[in-house]
């Protein structure tokens, strides 16, 4: 390549200075003016070979003693010279045009990023770290480059207006949100026939908006040639019956497929503690890797796995490069309650219910499958709340449903219970709808709705109570928490409970439950608006447990219900644990019961999947006393 028409070289035409910029067309000289905009850039056939529009080295001619200013012009001067250099000749030409400093560590991922011909990343560095940053550093780098013009974000329905805001605030960059309530508007935005998928150069999409059959394909073949995919994990080929997680791996497998497709995947819980799904959210990154057993691969496999994998946890980021990132100190412990009197007989009961319920049946193996399900989660729902409880079986007796089909039986858990992803927050009545009941088992059922309805208050719930002591200290000794819930019902239930309990204690206190119930904005309104009280308590389910940045008003995360994976406990401890909390310590609790038995199943299920997560990457997740 001629040396004039480097990228960053300073040419002098027609009678200004340019610096000149990446083209992918070596004919075409693309220049932009010294201290221009990009509304400058010119591009200059050089074939054409005009007389005028040739090119030459910029002169700037020595200072003389009348160029002498004061200090403050000096600095200034100097100041807008580095700047001139980095955005120029730097090796990384976005820096110039970012509204943050990124840290030293989250440079890795684009380093990376450059070396590939095509994109092909999977960023799984610890919650709170900074994924969003890594992958919008990519972005701008590969724009400032033209190695790509258009790009696409697809993420949760929640997480939509806030990857919005992070492009425009961090990128300078107005990105249209695409989803069923705004694609009517954006549409009437274009003329002609061309779709929103292709006019639209930087976009943001729900992932259940776009997985759709109907609009799957359109997508596919018009997707801009950058796609960031936000909590991936929630997209990998599910083991079990997930109708909806496989819609969502279709759609990026198809992406994957596409010849020079670029596509980065973030995570900070790649591994559910099932290794088919690991496998499946790396085969998306290259197909080989589907079939790489790690515990077992060769040194060989795995650096060229490496080259597209990145899993950082922060300690191995709190130092590095000789510069300290802080991050708050994790007080994490458990907190064992038992259960009273009156709730242990309870249980005793319907505990008895249920084994008669799966009990063996040789002639009828896939009825007994729903059953053994549908027992579950009845369990789980009545020790999560009486609330929860009530719910599932008033449902069940306000409508009763003819005896379900074999055929209609999917999968292996019909309750759709998922261990891993983003976990719903609806009380399953609609499991235990499946079931055809016997008058006696209705008249059961009637009967342990009415013996919750006793058992529903603080004085019979210890779980209940043992919460409010919780809460209680980490008022007092200043703490803000957050309280993940199973279950809608179980929200409201504590909400309701403790909210007279704690006032007359903290009368500034304000107490918020927060459920997928509610508008993401009304969400996004009821959470900032907390922020003017001093004493702040928030309650909610796992609708916020992915994705939301809760550090600025808070600084506690109790688990109230157990989730079936350890890492939705990292998720939801990562919404307040993470870099920009400027409270040096965190709170984490893991509330459970002693003499629970269904606590006790979930406990050996988090257990298993720590050690398998531990065997196949390396990483722990969990890492509490009890549990780990």
């Amino acid at each position: 390549m001629n040396t004039l028409f480097q990228p960053g070289k300073l040419v002098s035409l027609r009678g200004r200075d340019w610096i000149v910029l990446p083209s992918d067309d070596k004919d075409l000289l693309v220049v932009k003016p010294l201290g221009g905009s990009d509304d400058e850039m010119t591009g200059i056939y050089l074939p054409l070979a005009i007389a005028s529009d040739q090119p030459a080295d910029a002169n700037f001619p020595p200072p003389s003693p009348g160029d002498l200013g004061d200090i403050a012009t000096a600095r200034l001067l100097y100041e807008s010279a580095r700047l001139a250099f980095r955005n120029g000749a730097g090796p990384f030409r976005c820096l110039a045009k970012l509204s943050f400093r990124p840290r030293s560590y989250q440079m890795v991922p684009l380093i990376m990023a450059l070396r590939q011909e095509a994109v092909r990343l999977l960023i799984a560095d610890d919650v709170g770290v900074g994924k969003t940053i890594e992958s919008l550093l990519i972005v701008k780098e590969l724009l400032e480059r033209r190695k790509i013009k258009r790009f696409a974000v697809v993420c949760l329905p929640h997480l939509c207006e806030q990857w919005q805001a992070e492009i425009r605030s961090k990128l300078d960059l107005e990105a249209v949100i695409i989803r069923s309530n705004t694609q009517a508007r954006l549409d009437r935005q274009i003329q002609g026939d061309t779709s929103v998928y292709d006019y639209y150069p930087y976009q943001v999409i729900s992932i259940d908006f776009i997985k759709s059959d109907t609009r799957r394909d359109v997508f596919i073949e018009q997707c801009p040639e950058l796609i960031i995919v936000d909590e991936a994990h929630t997209c990998a080929r599910p083991a079990g019956a997930s109708t909806s997680q496989q819609q969502r791996y279709s759609l990026l497998k198809r992406i994957a497929d596409k010849p020079n497709q670029q596509l980065i995947l973030l995570t900070a819980t790649p591994h559910s503690g099932k290794p088919e799904e690991f496998h499946a959210l790396l085969g998306l990154i290259k197909d080989e890797f589907e079939i790489l057993d790690l515990p077992e691969s060769s040194q060989t496999q795995r650096r060229e796995l490496a080259r597209y994998f990145v899993q950082r946890k922060r300690a191995d980021v709190q130092k590095w490069l000789s510069e300290d990132t802080p991050f708050p100190e994790r007080e994490a412990f458990e907190w064992s309650y038992e259960l009273g009197k009156a709730y242990a007989r309870f249980f005793d009961d319907i505990l008895d219910f249920t084994r008669k319920l799966v009990a063996h049946d040789p002639g009828r193996t896939e009825r007994k499958r729903v059953q053994y399900w549908t027992a579950l989660a009845l369990l789980r729902g009545v020790m999560s709340s009486p609330a929860a409880g009530i719910e599932m079986l008033n449902t069940r007796l306000s409508n009763l449903p003819t005896a379900i089909d074999e055929d209609e039986i999917i999968g292996i858990n019909p309750v759709q219970d998922s261990e891993f992803g983003f976990e719903g927050d609806n009380t399953p009545t609609q499991v235990i709808e499946r079931n055809d009941w016997s008058s006696h088992q209705r008249q059961q059922l009637r009967l342990f709705a009415d013996q919750l309805e006793q058992l529903s208050n603080i004085k019979n719930d210890q779980k209940l109570g043992s919460a409010g002591l919780i809460l209680e200290d980490w008022l007092n000794s200043g703490f803000n928490p957050v309280v993940f819930c199973r279950y809608i019902a179980t929200a409201n239930y504590v909400g309701n409970q403790l909210v007279s309990i704690l006032k007359k204690k903290f009368p500034k206190l304000d107490l918020q439950v927060i459920t997928s119930e509610s508008p993401d904005e009304l969400r996004k309104q009821r959470i900032e608006g907390m922020a003017k009280s001093p004493l702040r308590i928030l309650i909610v389910t796992d609708c916020l447990s992915e994705g939301i940045n809760l550090q600025e008003h808070f600084t506690g995360v109790l688990h109230y219900d157990l989730p079936w994976n350890p890492n939705r406990l990292e998720q939801r401890e990562g919404r307040v644990d993470r870099f920009g909390q400027m409270a040096p310590i965190v709170k984490a609790c893991l509330l459970y019961g002693a003499n629970n038995p269904i606590d006790g199943i979930v406990l050996d299920v988090i257990l298993r999947k720590i050690r398998e997560i531990k065997r196949s990457t390396g990483i722990n997740v969990g890492c509490r006393n009890t549990i780990s």
